[in-house]
């Protein structure tokens, strides 16, 4: 569990101001099925473990979420890893079963530029060694 935070920014658009809610970093949890703590999921994207572990990724594909109101289903490649626990040697991880998170369809204007919003979200993440899922 976790938010997916947002910023509300300005942009050219045909000549005029438009704003948006832009993805800053996602501010997570990472729970074991026993509904521990494990870890974090930050900018990056990255995850860190309670062992000091971690994984930093890059996106390789998403696609639509079947909720309408959750952020898409991803396929992460790793780029880097470091230390020697549960992270060391993940090649992929996938996110998957999301609710929630998607940036405001309203809010972001003149007067909030730089405001952060942060949007609940849970997901499945899955981390796999070795060939693609």
């Amino acid at each position: 569990m976790g938010a997916q935070v947002y910023v509300c920014g300005a942009g050219p658009a045909g000549g005029a101001a438009a704003f948006a809610w832009t993805l800053k970093r996602p501010d997570a949890t990472l729970s074991g099925d026993d509904g521990r703590a494990v870890g974090t999921h930050g900018a990056g994207p990255s995850w860190t473990s309670t062992d000091g572990s971690s994984v930093v990724g890059k996106k390789l594909a998403q696609a639509d979420a079947p909720a309408g109101d959750a952020i898409p289903w991803l396929l992460v490649s790793a780029v880097s890893t470091t230390g020697a626990g549960v992270f060391s040697g993940v090649t992929y991880i996938q996110r998957v079963a999301t609710s929630g998170g998607k940036a405001p369809a309203s809010g972001c204007g003149a007067e909030s530029v730089n405001v952060e919003t942060r949007v609940p979200y849970a997901a499945d993440y899955y981390f796999y060694r070795g060939g693609k899922p």
